[in-house]
């Protein structure tokens, strides 16, 4: 809920009055493990690639950018292909100012129907819903934050949403679903004349293989991907997605204007020709992944199996530890879920520091 009060001269929208800003805390520490932030930089080649093409395109930037971004989408496909062996083409691709962009063009272009997620799960999904006026349907999961497909598949069929949001790997949760089960969600999908949107933030730290091998199944299903994560290129913004062609259609209705820019879509192709050293550090983090699930057991905690890059641990006193690891320079995560955190997996400095103020944090065990 917001505390903000707004004025009487501002004709704020009723619905969204009551509404706070998404972000996490941003304050300073030593590791700032709240944001699933891959914490390795972009090697010094990369760096020095990516200058060298700001600085060609830097002479153009009195002229808009290709408003359909069709390099950047080429890339984007041949990427997808040699990852999941699928035979992509640039017009099944659309990318946008982070994956945020795209879900939120899905709302716009395919919202009329309400949407339905299954929480916990990634918060913008029901925010972005309401911002774009769509009605949002909550689901439900089990108690070990897995999705039941029965349940699921009677819930689609319940509400008969528009649009079905599943996130795997999950975020928070770190949890994943097969191929199977997706395969069954999207038939039941089908069903109702709605679209299953997988969204696929974390995919490259699971070994799960990835909704994309079904898009020559299902033409209703939506892959979204982000670079922010696994390339470690938050700060470009750059998300996209993959589908039949219609719906990459559907989102030229609902896109402003030259919506990427130049930079953004210069950066974005470096990247990806550049891709075996901006997946490099995956291996270590999910390595580090598993070294950090051992030790934060030994500590008493149980820590949900983790797919992505970031594990989701009990404890007795959120708001407490919270406090506690963050007095100790460690910025973790309170997703609001009772009897849990989560952490960022960081580099091997950060990941010690973070268990050794999580020691402390609980008793110096």
């Amino acid at each position: 809920m917001s505390l903000h009060q707004w004025p009487t001269w501002l004709p704020l929208r009723e619905d969204l009055a009551q509404l706070s800003p998404y972000g996490a805390p941003q304050v300073p520490s030593l590791a700032q493990l709240n944001t699933n932030e891959n914490p390795y930089p972009p090697s010094p080649a990369l760096v020095e690639a990516i200058t060298a093409r700001i600085s060609l395109v830097a002479n153009t930037l009195n002229r808009y950018p290709d408003r359909d971004a069709i390099e950047l989408r080429t890339e984007l496909a041949r990427f997808l292909n040699n990852l999941s062996g699928t035979s992509l083409n640039a017009d099944q691709i659309w990318a946008a100012n982070g994956s945020n962009e795209i879900i939120q063009s899905l709302y716009l272009a395919c919202g009329s129907k309400g949407a339905l997620g299954f929480t916990p799960s990634y918060s913008m999904h029901p925010l972005i819903a309401r911002v774009t006026g769509t009605t949002w349907h909550e689901g439900l999961r089990e108690e070990d934050f897995t999705i039941d497909i029965d349940s699921a598949v009677a819930q689609i069929l319940e509400h008969k949403p528009g649009l079905t949001f599943v996130t795997t790997p999950n975020n928070p949760t770190g949890t994943s679903i097969s191929i199977g089960d997706i395969s069954l969600l999207a038939k039941t999908c089908a069903s109702v004349s709605g679209l299953l949107v997988i969204d696929e933030a974390y995919a490259e730290f699971s070994s799960e293989p990835s909704a994309l091998t079904l898009l020559d199944t299902f033409p209703h299903l939506v892959v979204i991907r982000t670079m922010s994560k696994a390339f470690a290129f938050a700060g470009v913004r750059l998300g996209y997605l993959a589908a039949h062609k219609d719906v990459v259609n559907a989102m030229l209705l609902v896109r402003l204007p030259y919506h990427l820019s130049s930079l953004t879509q210069a950066a974005g192709i470096v990247a990806l020709e550049h891709q075996a050293e901006s997946l490099a550090t995956i291996a270590t983090l999910i390595a580090s992944r598993e070294s950090l699930v051992a030790k934060i057991e030994s500590l008493g905690s149980t820590v949900i199996p983790s797919s992505a890059n970031f594990l989701l641990f009990s404890v007795d006193d959120p708001k407490e530890i919270w406090q506690s690891l963050l007095g100790q320079g460690v910025l973790i995560r309170d997703v609001g879920l009772s009897g849990y955190l989560r952490v960022t997996i960081g580099n091997e400095a950060e990941n010690e520091r973070f268990i050794s103020a999580l020691r402390q944090s609980l008793g110096g065990k």
